[in-house]
């Protein structure tokens, strides 16, 4: 009761999941007091048979039983799932709805697959709401789901979603195609299926009150993202610039089950992340010099003819806060990587005049990428006799979710500044080293937020709020907001054919 309470505070419509208590019957006098009390609150009773997923152990007449006297408690709408249902007679179904709404409900914890089978299927059982839910295991199930919720949503109700981390954006975009609700957790932690996440996040990141049929949706993609500050960081600078726009993680390693969600759904623009930024470059339709230059794209943005484009923004979040400090021209500057990041620091500096090293776990790629920049290779072992303007650590190294290595060791720092991409965590073992040195930390939130700040202008034609952008990054991670410049926006690249 206490956690209803509390989500009463924030929520007009709560799913009362019956089948997590022992013994659901003893909560009922208490929640008739509650919705007596709260008559704008819609509640759903739930009390799932643990044959289909739920927690429930009784037969199919003792959840009917509990469902029958919830809906006298005050609850307007009990969910059945269909193997429930399809044991029942339609007079028993129908004796239910003169008390409440009635939701019929399917679950494929397995995958997605008989959308529409299905759906038939429920639609002939006497019910007021449709659920059917499923399992993505590609980013073009959440695809079939939109096709049926926006083919079936006006025949009845309907309620879609898609479990699973590839199955999020269903979460953020069914209502969009016709789903009469979604759902989220309560809480952080109080997730009931895979890939849900708490309402307050489905709120506030991804404004899912504000979600309709004209929004248009971005997303960022690669694998993993579960990490990923750049839902929070884009969804406030549409918000902050008043754009009609979501954006949405998509996580993925397979770059023709992308590009496939990318066309039907469809999306308007990308931020690409580990491991697709090389190999996506050969499935666009044009690229800009740069990206064709680097071999690498973290950017694209899809035409009204639906062509697709890419750019390379990682340059302007690598030079952009360097400039800020430092004269490039002349500048000793070592990167450690040879990846998309590592290619966009490398080339970047290189145009600007630097005299740059790179070092790289693999020898013989770190060797290619400095031949095809004119930069210099060093191995660990010959680092010793270099010092350095800046330091760049262009690998995941120390990044959320992974041990907290470093790539070098403190002995190797000799350097004037270290540019850590690793934005998550704030702090990572590799920038806690130079500061125990005195060395002068660049975040890796400065060349986050400079990157998507050039994203943002590219896909929308406006100058990127950068500051609230930062401040949302910040935010994010539990950084207290440090004073931010904001440099003079450029043009947006012109495209040639790579």
């Amino acid at each position: 009761m206490e956690k209803i309470e509390a989500a009463a505070n924030e929520n007009s419509l709560l799913e009362l999941r019956l089948d997590y208590l022992p013994k659901p019957a003893l909560i009922l006098p208490k929640l008739k007091e509650f919705a007596g009390f709260h008559r704008d609150i819609i509640l759903i009773a739930t009390c799932r048979r643990a044959v289909n997923g739920g927690k429930f152990r009784g037969a199919v007449a003792s959840q009917l039983e509990i469902l029958s006297k919830a809906a006298a408690t005050g609850c307007q709408l009990l969910d059945i799932e269909l193997e429930s249902a399809k044991t029942l007679k339609a007079q028993e179904i129908h004796k239910l709805r003169q008390h409440a709404g009635v939701m019929i409900s399917f679950h494929d914890f397995r995958g997605t697959k008989k959308l529409e089978e299905t759906w038939e299927e429920m639609h002939q059982l006497p019910a007021d709401y449709i659920k059917i839910v499923s399992t993505a295991k590609s980013l073009s199930d959440n695809v079939k789901m939109m096709r049926l919720l926006e083919q079936r949503s006006d025949i009845i109700s309907t309620v879609g979603v898609c479990m699973g981390e590839r199955g999020i954006i269903s979460r953020i975009l069914n209502v969009r195609s016709g789903s009469t609700f979604t759902f989220a957790s309560a809480e952080p932690g109080a997730e009931t299926a895979p890939g849900q996440m708490a309402a307050r996040v489905l709120r506030d990141v991804f404004r899912i009150d504000a979600v309709d049929a004209a929004t248009k949706v971005y997303g960022v993609s690669g694998d993993p993202i579960g990490h990923s500050l750049s839902p929070e960081m884009m969804n406030t600078a549409f918000r902050r610039e008043n754009i009609n726009a979501v954006y949405v993680p998509l996580q993925s390693s397979d770059i023709a089950d992308l590009l496939k969600c990318v066309r039907e759904m469809p999306i308007q623009g990308l931020s690409v992340t580990m491991p697709l930024k090389q190999e996506i470059i050969e499935h666009l339709d044009k690229t800009d010099a740069l990206s064709t230059k680097i071999g690498a794209c973290n950017t694209v943005i899809r035409s009204q003819d639906g062509k697709l484009y890419g750019f390379n923004t990682d340059v302007a979040g690598v030079v952009r806060p360097l400039e800020q400090r430092i004269s490039l021209n002349g500048a000793k500057i070592l990167v450690i990587g040879a990846g998309g990041a590592a290619r966009a620091a490398v080339f970047g500096l290189r145009e600007r005049n630097a005299e740059v090293w790179v070092m790289n776990r693999t020898a013989d790629t770190g060797q290619k990428l400095a031949r095809q920049a004119h930069a210099h290779y060093v191995s660990h072992a010959h680092l010793k006799k270099l010092e350095f303007d800046v330091i760049i650590n262009a690998t995941p190294v120390g990044m959320e979710g992974s041990r907290p290595q470093a790539p070098l060791e403190e002995s190797d720092l000799r350097t004037r500044y270290l540019f850590e991409m690793v934005y998550n965590p704030a702090e990572t073992r590799l920038v806690k080293m130079a500061r125990a040195k005195g060395i002068q930390v660049i975040p890796g939130t400065e060349m986050f937020v400079h990157q998507g700040a050039r994203q943002f202008e590219i896909w929308t034609g406006k100058p990127a709020p950068v500051e609230e952008m930062h401040r949302a990054v910040l935010f994010a991670l539990g950084v207290m907001p440090p004073a931010f410049s904001v440099r003079e926006s450029t043009p947006v690249p012109q495209l040639k054919r790579g």
